[in-house]
């Protein structure tokens, strides 16, 4: 049994909204924010800062050492098709929305290994001088959508949250 149509178009549209929205705040901050890439952190409110980071591994920075962007890409590719295959066989809300973000900011970083060899990062949470590692609008839906599919699957027999026919 595959997925309704409307829920794969409705990953596919939290997708292509997550990458527009990912890419154009790498834009902002590499063209109009961060000049030049040098620039000093940029202070918004006392616990978080806009910085410019280049990320070459993975989160917080695993195989960073190694810059290998293309094997890197090559494994983000690999999950895109586990993540559409699952998609195409989903019949929950809930899970179509969590993999559109997922796969969404997949592509998103992907798309930063091809342009640059690195993934740009630039949200920076601190208190006092611990600092979270940076990160940018993929990775944060990213996130959201392992959470929302942890969820999900804690709830899978509430059908409230399914769209079964």
């Amino acid at each position: 049994m595959h997925a309704p149509k409307r829920l794969i178009l409705l990953a596919l549209a939290i997708t292509v909204a997550v990458i527009v929205c990912d890419q154009l705040s790498k834009w902002l901050i590499l063209q109009k924010i961060l000049i030049p890439p040098e620039h000093p952190p940029l202070e918004v409110v006392s616990f978080f800062n806009i910085v410019l980071v280049w990320n070459y591994g993975i989160s917080f920075g695993i195989f960073a050492a190694h810059r290998q962007p293309l094997l890197l890409t090559a494994m983000s590719l690999v999950i895109l098709i586990i993540l559409l295959a699952w998609l195409w066989r989903n019949t929950s809300l809930l899970t179509a929305c969590a993999l559109g973000g997922i796969m969404g900011g997949a592509i998103g970083n992907v798309i930063d290994r091809l342009r640059f060899e690195a993934v740009v990062d630039f949200l920076d949470f601190h208190i006092g001088t611990y600092h979270w590692p940076a990160f940018n609008i993929a990775d944060s839906c990213i996130f959201i959508g392992v959470v929302l599919l942890c969820g999900s699957s804690m709830f899978s027999s509430d059908d409230k949250l399914s769209l079964r026919k």
